[in-house]
């Protein structure tokens, strides 16, 4: 099953502190040099931006993966 918008704003929220600004200002080689904002108004699936997420943060702990 595809990942909505909601669980990919509810993953983003869980993992940063900060999650309005990550998504609206961090920009992601992985994504085309974009911010999750733009990625998702350009048309990326929310599962795709989600798994550049975490390869954009390989710090991020396995439960939030």
């Amino acid at each position: 099953m595809a990942m909505r918008i909601t669980e990919l704003r509810s993953r983003i929220f869980d993992y940063f502190s900060d999650p309005d600004t990550y998504a609206r200002d961090i920009v992601h080689s992985e994504l085309g040099g974009q911010t999750v904002n733009e990625a998702l108004a350009s048309g990326f699936e929310p599962g795709d931006i989600w798994k550049a997420i975490v390869a954009h943060n390989p710090e991020m702990p396995a439960k939030f993966r």
